[in-house]
């Protein structure tokens, strides 16, 4: 029995270590030929069951290392039953597909990380002159912008507009060659995340134009002669574009749009020309009520063939002065919280030319490919700068807030209670923006991150909602009266849009990101895909057997990886850091495991399963949105001070990632492979915990104490040293009460002692100064603390009618009772 066991034993661990290190053909095939050797030689196996085994080693043999006949026996069947069950993917998906690029998405879908090249990419910088632009014109708006005003207005000054469009704000990514500024994704994102801290309103104004709009497309697919017309007068803001797509029958499934042109011959500048007669209905559209120019995505149909080609040519994008005829634009939206402009557009049989196509008749049928391309770059910076301005200012004035306010003699930042939402600000924050750095250099090497950009937008959003409640729970009252004195209440006012716009938010995590994610960023899938649509078996072939030996590597690695918790695994980096990457490695075996046993298990049905598919795509988000913030400890030098917010998201990270992979077993629809993978996944069971306590009060630590790490979490958010600014009296309220409490611990020590018997505390601060315990210095600055927390405690009340009317019209009047009448 012994022997037996210690055989299989034997076998066991040497099929193991071929799978951890998926071996090839014929290393699996040498390691079968040892176990029949050994059976052959140094057992009393019967000659009938010796001549099975050799059998077998060579039927493998040759299936493993003559491909001709690997594939005519074994793939051949197998490649037709795949084409039969591949599910059908539609136009708008295979466009999608199509689009954008991978990049380190792709990485943590080996289940093998390269954490060396992780760690190699380049670490984005500004420009001297990008630098100087924020530090100039972008200073100097932020300065001029008021937010409560902006609302009470509805919208910018015109100095405010005029100071955007002379300055070149709407120019940012256009080139230089066209009189743009032509800066880098970093620096676009940099100069809309300062900006949304000081105003969403004036943001959105600048980010639109330079995300998913007309510069963006005319830039990378435009023709010669539309390029040089409108990049000069985008440029210098002498259009204002929009971009229309969403109609109210279609939003999130854009390939259902019934807006419609039809290919015919029409009058335009005098002459009879081939062009577009086009109807359409658009709605959410922002910038439309003073757009000039008027980005159109539209069904195109050419039933009398005069292009000569299909009747239905699909999806196709035009640009169309909004002083057209026939052009209907000028209404508003109000959007929730929010002033910018955002409205509605109609036309009905409105003829243009066909040279109003963006890039001209060749592009015609290619615009959902060309909008998910433009929006794999547009949807990485417009919504996450957004939402890292709140972040960044939740950061800074929930601190600050949170040290200057106090309760039953105590800052509130000090109770744990306050603690926790703090931690959760700060930690957010710091991965946050490790995030958004991380792919802003993706894209200033060019690359077009689709999965990426839906992880983005989809994480940075939710979690700037989590920033905003926090905040808000943390401020109590303050934040919720509106007036000159919240700087609050009109972000927290505008989370839904944030979570609405560029793709709805839980269809983004539902299908988008695995979704798309699978298959894009899987090694073989795709190659499968491909091979099937192309009937070419040799690709087929080589394509499945790499992915059984991806699969069966992955199982071997997340056993051996769950059951070590990774200790051991090589991995680069510092001290710090390495701990964090072996756990990662094993939550990227483990995550391309289930990932390949869901595609496989449930098959197309995996599209509608948008439970499981959204905790998977929670899965690789934690896993890029991880790696981020490593990167970004390395990346800014591995500051001492920074190791609480490491620690703390990266195991807020991991935690959200075991949470996820277990709902994936819980609910997995086969049971016995659910038990299977759980074993493998999980063999010591749910060992994670959330981050500890020690660590959250750390991070709050930073954000109630001003230093070097608090600057760092908030760097790039507009903070004016200015006392009369709602945002900068926090910061000196913040110092001024730091250095008031050695003075008032002072004065009450006094107290405790029986010198100052005074009752009130103006008394007591008083007969200290008399009696010399207190210099006047530190009286005066005890006084000037004083008008500072009042003055940041404070909020806004309005007349009776909230200004409706004339002052005198404002006058209240008890109600008339019935005695008066």
């Amino acid at each position: 029995m012994i022997p037996i066991l210690a055989t299989l034993a034997g076998v066991i661990a040497v099929a193991w270590i071929l799978a951890y290190h998926r071996a090839n053909g014929i290393a699996w095939t040498l390691g079968l030929a040892a176990f029949a050797a050994y059976l052959t030689w140094f057992t009393s196996v019967p000659l009938g069951t010796l001549g099975i085994v050799w059998a077998a080693v060579a039927i493998f043999a040759l299936l493993s290392t003559v491909k001709p006949i690997r594939r005519a026996i074994v793939t051949r069947p197998i490649f037709g039953i795949y084409k039969k069950v591949l599910p059908q993917i539609s136009q708008t998906e295979q466009e999608a597909l199509d689009a954008g690029s991978i990049w380190w998405d792709a990485d943590l879908f080996t289940g093998k990380p390269d954490w060396a090249k992780l760690l190699a990419y380049p670490v984005p910088r500004l420009s001297a002159e990008e630098q100087a632009f924020i530090d100039g014109p972008v200073e100097e708006l932020c300065g001029m912008l008021d937010e409560y005003r902006v609302h009470e207005n509805m919208d910018l000054s015109p100095e405010e507009w005029k100071f955007i469009r002379d300055k070149g704000f709407l120019g940012i990514i256009i080139p230089k060659s066209y009189g743009g500024l032509g800066f880098s994704a970093f620096a676009h994102s940099e100069i809309v995340t300062k900006i949304s801290t000081r105003s969403g309103a004036a943001a959105v104004t600048v980010m639109v134009p330079n995300s998913l709009g007309p510069a963006e497309l005319l830039i990378h697919y435009g023709t010669e002669a539309q390029k040089n017309h409108y990049l000069p007068r985008l440029a210098k803001g002498q259009e204002i574009p929009c971009f229309a797509l969403t109609n109210p029958e279609a939003g999130s499934d854009a390939g259902a749009i019934p807006d419609k042109g039809i290919v015919c011959k029409g009058m335009h500048e005098g002459k009879e020309v081939i062009g577009i007669r086009m109807t359409w209905d658009k709605r959410y559209i922002t910038l439309a009520p003073v757009a000039t120019i008027l980005g159109l995505a539209f069904k195109l149909f050419d039933p009398e063939k005069l292009l000569g080609g299909e009747e239905e040519l699909g999806i196709t994008l035009a640009l169309v002065p909004t002083s057209h005829k026939g052009v209907e634009i000028g209404r508003r939206h109000l959007p929730l919280g929010s002033a910018f402009m955002n409205g509605p557009t109609h036309g009905k049989d409105v003829f243009i030319p066909m040279d109003w196509i963006i890039g001209g008749q060749p592009m015609v049928g290619k615009g959902w490919r060309m909008l998910v391309e433009c929006l794999a770059a547009g949807r990485s910076i417009s919504l996450p700068s957004l939402s890292m301005a709140a972040g960044k200012l939740g950061s800074r004035a929930s601190g600050a807030y949170a040290r200057v306010r106090s309760q039953f003699k105590t800052p509130i930042g000090k109770f744990e209670g306050i603690e926790e939402p703090l931690a959760r600000i700060g930690g957010y924050t710091y991965m946050m923006d490790g995030t958004r750095r991380m792919t802003m250099a993706a894209l200033d090497l060019g690359e077009k991150p689709s999965v990426i950009s839906a992880i983005c937008k989809y994480h940075m959003t939710e979690r700037m909602r989590t920033i905003l409640n926090d905040a808000m729970d943390i401020h109590g009252g303050k934040g919720i009266m509106l007036g000159k004195n919240n700087y609050l209440g009109r972000a927290y006012q505008t989370i839904p849009i944030a979570i609405t716009v560029e793709g709805a938010n839980i269809l983004t995590r539902s299908l988008i990101i695995f979704g798309q994610g699978a298959i894009r960023c899987h090694p073989f899938v795709l190659k499968e895909i491909r091979a099937a649509s192309e009937n070419n078996l040799v690709t087929f072939d080589a394509a499945l057997f790499g992915h059984f030996s991806f699969t069966l590597s992955n199982a071997a690695r997340s056993l051996w990886l769950g059951i070590t918790g990774a200790k051991g695994v090589s991995v680069p980096g510092s001290p710090e850091t390495k701990r964090y990457l072996q756990m990662m490695t094993r939550f990227s075996s483990a995550f391309a495991l289930l990932a390949d046993t869901s595609m496989f298990v449930l098959g197309g049905n995996l599209k509608r399963k948008e439970k499981i598919s959204g905790r998977l795509g929670d899965i690789l988000s934690m896993l890029y949105m991880a790696s981020a913030t490593i990167k970004r400890f390395h990346d800014e030098g591995r500051q001492k001070d920074d190791i609480a917010l490491l620690t703390w998201s990266v195991n807020d990270a991991f935690f959200k990632m075991q949470v996820a992979m277990d709902g994936v077993l819980a609910n997995f629809p086969n049971r016995f492979i659910a038990g299977v993978l759980r074993f493998l996944v999980f063999p010591k069971g749910l060992t994670l915990t959330a981050p500890y306590d020690k660590w959250g009060s750390r991070v709050a630590q930073i954000l109630i104490t001003p230093g070097a790490a608090r600057d760092r979490l908030t760097a790039g958010a507009y903070i004016p040293r200015d006392e009369n600014d709602v945002v900068g009296r926090l910061e000196f309220a913040m110092e001024a009460v730091i250095k008031a409490d050695p003075i008032e611990h002072k004065i009450r020590a006094a107290q405790k002692e029986g010198k100052l018997p005074q009752r009130s505390v103006a008394e007591r601060r008083l007969a200290a100064l008399n009696q010399g315990l207190v210099t006047k210095e530190e009286y005066e600055h005890l006084l000037y603390t004083d008008r500072l927390r009042h003055d940041v405690v404070k909020v806004d009340d309005h007349p009776f009618d909230l200004a409706r009317h004339s002052p005198e019209e404002t006058q209240w009047q008890p109600p008339k009772t019935a005695a008066s009448m």
